[in-house]
C-alpha cells in the first residue's frame, strides 16, 4: 500500500484555503478583518441639477422666513393676550391662552432654524467624506495650513457667499430669536419703588386667625402653641390676596415674658405673645415648625433655624437675616391689633434692604 503526502485526489486542489507559513505557524493569506474603506461617492440631485439647488435653496429660505413670522408672534402674543385669559383647546381642554401661545410660537420659531440648518447641510453643503488619519495634538505648520484650506474651501463648497437668500433669511432669523428672550425682561418691571417695604399691616388693624376667620384674643394663643393670623380686611375674593398674604403672614407664639431676651422684642410684645413674620428671610418660603422647649422655629425648605425668644436671630442656616417683628398690642375691646407695620422688608434679602 503506498502512502501519499499531498491532499487527497478526490478533494479539488482549488477548493482548499490558501496556506502561508510564518515562524512555524500556518496563517491565512488574506486579512478577513480588513478596512473596506469609504463607498464610493454617489452625488445627490442637487450636485448635477442646478433647478433642484434652487428649489433646496428656497425651501430653506422659506423655514428662516417662518422661524421670523413666529418670533413676531411670540412677542405679539406676549403684548397683546392677557395673562389671565382661558381657552379650550382640544385636546388638552381649558388651558392658559398665553403659556398655549408663547409655546407655539417660540417652538416653531426654534424648530424652523435648525430645519432649514439641517435641510441645507443635507442637501447643499459639500457631503462627500474625507478620511484623515489620527497625528499628535500639537498641530504642524503644514497641518495649520490644511486647516485653513479645508474651512476656505469648506466655506466655498457650503455656497454661503453664493445663496445669498439662504445667508440673508438666515441672518434675519437668528437675529429675531434673541429678541424672544429681550421680551420677557418685560416681566422684570417697573422697579418695585418701595413696594416691598410695605405690607397690609397697619396701626389698629386686627390680628385674624388664618384658621377660624375671627379676630383673635390674647387667650386664645396659648403657651407652646404656634398661631397664624392675617391682617384685618385681606380677603379671600380679593385679586391680589396671595401676593398681599405672602407679605403679610403672620405666627405668634406665647412666651413667658422672663424667657425674652431681647429688650425690644419684650416691648413690642403683649404678655408674652410675640408676633413674627411667618415668610423666611432666605428664599420665601413659610415657617411652620414650632419647639416649645428651645423657643426655635424651622424653616422646613432649607432648615433655617429662627430663635423667638432672641429677636428671631438666625442660629442655623442659610437665611441671612432675622425674622421681622411686628408691634402689637390689644384694642378696648381685648383684641390683639397691630401697632404699625414691619420696620424692616419681609421675605428673602435683596440688594437694596439695607
Amino acid at each position: 500500500m503506498s502512502s501519499e503526502t499531498g491532499p487527497s485526489k478526490d478533494v479539488s486542489e482549488e477548493h482548499l484555503p490558501s496556506e502561508r507559513v510564518s515562524h512555524g505557524a500556518v496563517e491565512p493569506a488574506g486579512d478577513p478583518f480588513a478596512d473596506p474603506g469609504l463607498p464610493p461617492h454617489e452625488h445627490r440631485r442637487q450636485d448635477i441639477d442646478e433647478r433642484a439647488a434652487k428649489s433646496s435653496e428656497r425651501t430653506v429660505a422659506l423655514l428662516f422666513v417662518v422661524s421670523m413670522l413666529a418670533t413676531i408672534g411670540f412677542i405679539a402674543s406676549f403684548v397683546a393676550i392677557p395673562v389671565d385669559r382661558i381657552t379650550y383647546i382640544w385636546p388638552m381642554g381649558n388651558i392658559s391662552a398665553l403659556n398655549f401661545a408663547l409655546g407655539m410660537t417660540l417652538g416653531i420659531s426654534l424648530f424652523c432654524i435648525g430645519a432649514g440648518a439641517v435641510h441645507w447641510a443635507r442637501t447643499l453643503m459639500s457631503d462627500e467624506e474625507h478620511v484623515q488619519e489620527r497625528h499628535p495634538i500639537e498641530a504642524t505648520p503644514e497641518t495649520k495650513a490644511q486647516v485653513l484650506s479645508d474651512f476656505r474651501m469648506g466655506a466655498a463648497e457650503s455656497q454661503f457667499g453664493r445663496r445669498k437668500l439662504i445667508r440673508n433669511t438666515m441672518f434675519g432669523a437668528l437675529a429675531l430669536v434673541p429678541l424672544s428672550g429681550v421680551v420677557l425682561l418685560r416681566d422684570l418691571g417697573p422697579l418695585p419703588e418701595d413696594k416691598l417695604r410695605h405690607t397690609p399691616w397697619e396701626k389698629g388693624k386686627l390680628l385674624i386667625n388664618q384658621n377660624t376667620h375671627e379676630p383673635l384674643r390674647a387667650e386664645d394663643v396659648t403657651v407652646g402653641s404656634l398661631t397664624f393670623a392675617v391682617p384685618e380686611g385681606l380677603e379671600h375674593d380679593d385679586p391680589h390676596y396671595m401676593e398681599e398674604l405672602a407679605k403679610a403672614a403672620l405666627m405668634l407664639v406665647r412666651l413667658e415674658p422672663e424667657d425674652i431676651k431681647d429688650k425690644r422684642e419684650l416691648d413690642w410684645s403683649h404678655e408674652g405673645i410675640v408676633a413674627f413674620s411667618k415668610i423666611c428671610t432666605h428664599v420665601g418660603c413659610p415657617i411652620s415648625l414650632y419647639e416649645q422647649q428651645t423657643h426655635h422655629v424651622l424653616c422646613p425648605c432649607h432648615q433655617s433655624t429662627f430663635d423667638l425668644s432672641d429677636g428671631a436671630r438666625v442660629i442655623f442656616g442659610p437665611a441671612g437675616h432675622p425674622l421681622p417683628q411686628l408691634r402689637i398690642g390689644v384694642n378696648s375691646e381685648g383684641y390683639l391689633e397691630a401697632l404699625d407695620d414691619f420696620k424692616e422688608p419681609v421675605g428673602p434679602s435683596f440688594w437694596e434692604r439695607g
